[in-house]
C-alpha cells in the first residue's frame, strides 16, 4: 500500500476496549466511503520515543485508554500535530489530554492537570458528576461549528467510558482564544473542543467511533480522514 495514506493511532491497545474493537472499522468503513487507500498503524504510546512515527503520518488521532503508559509522550504528540497543523482526532482520553496540551503551551498553564495522574496543579480536567461508563446520551453541537457540518444535524446520540471531563470552573478561560467548545450535553457540560485556526484538530469526550459496530459511518472518522488526504 505505498500510495495508501498512513494514519497513526496513539494509545495503548486493549481487546477488551469497546473503542479499540471500533476503531479499525470506523476506519475501514470511512476510507470506503472517500474511496480512498488507508495505512493504519497502532502506535503504543511506550513506543513514541522521538516521534518518528508521528512524523511520518499523515494524521494522528489519540484513541480512548487513559492514563496512558507514557503520557508525556502522548502530550509530545499533540502538541506536534498541533503545532505543524497535522489533521487530529482525539476521543475521550484524547480529548482529556487535549484539553490540557492546549492549556499548558497555548494558555501558558504550565501546571495544568489532570485529577486523574495528578495531585497537584491546575486540575483542567476533573471527575464527572455522574460517571459515563458504557452510558449513552444526546450531545448538541453549535451551529456552523467543524463538528455540525461533519454530522450535518446539531444533535446526536453517543456513547461514553469516562470518568473524567472538563473542569466547568476553567471553561470560559479555555475558550479564550482559538479553542472553541462546540458541543455540550443536556446539562451543558462540555463533550467536544476545536480549533479555529487548524485544518483538522476535533477532540471529544465521547466516543463516535462506536457507531461502526452498527455498521455505521462515524462523521468525525469520515472528516480526519478527508482532511488528511487533502
Amino acid at each position: 500500500m505505498s500510495n495508501a495514506l498512513r494514519l497513526a493511532l496513539v494509545g495503548d491497545y486493549r481487546a477488551d476496549a469497546v473503542a479499540h474493537q471500533a476503531i479499525p472499522p470506523a476506519i475501514e468503513l470511512a476510507a470506503a466511503h472517500l474511496d480512498v487507500n488507508v495505512d493504519y498503524h497502532w502506535i503504543p504510546t511506550a513506543e513514541l520515543g522521538e516521534l518518528a512515527a508521528i512524523k511520518q503520518s499523515g494524521a494522528v488521532w489519540v484513541v480512548p485508554g487513559s492514563p496512558y503508559q507514557n503520557d508525556a509522550g502522548v502530550f509530545a504528540t499533540i502538541r506536534w500535530a498541533r503545532e505543524n497543523q497535522v489533521p487530529f482526532l482525539g476521543s475521550c482520553g484524547g480529548f482529556q489530554y487535549a484539553v490540557i496540551e492546549y492549556a499548558r503551551h497555548v494558555l501558558g498553564w504550565c501546571d495544568a492537570a489532570h485529577a486523574e495522574t495528578e495531585r497537584a496543579g491546575r486540575m483542567v480536567i476533573t471527575p464527572l458528576s455522574c460517571s459515563l461508563i458504557e452510558q449513552y446520551g444526546d450531545v448538541f453541537f453549535t451551529p456552523g461549528s467543524r463538528i455540525a457540518r461533519a454530522y450535518n444535524q446539531l444533535s446526536s446520540d453517543e456513547g461514553y467510558h469516562c470518568s473524567f471531563g472538563v473542569n466547568p470552573e476553567f471553561i470560559a478561560a479555555l475558550a479564550g482564544q482559538n479553542l472553541r467548545i462546540t458541543s455540550h450535553d443536556r446539562t451543558g457540560d462540555v463533550r467536544a473542543v476545536e480549533l479555529t485556526d487548524h485544518p483538522f484538530f476535533v477532540a471529544t469526550l465521547f466516543q463516535s467511533e462506536r457507531a461502526a459496530l452498527q455498521g455505521r459511518l462515524s462523521p468525525l472518522v469520515v472528516e480526519w480522514i478527508r482532511a488528511a488526504a487533502r
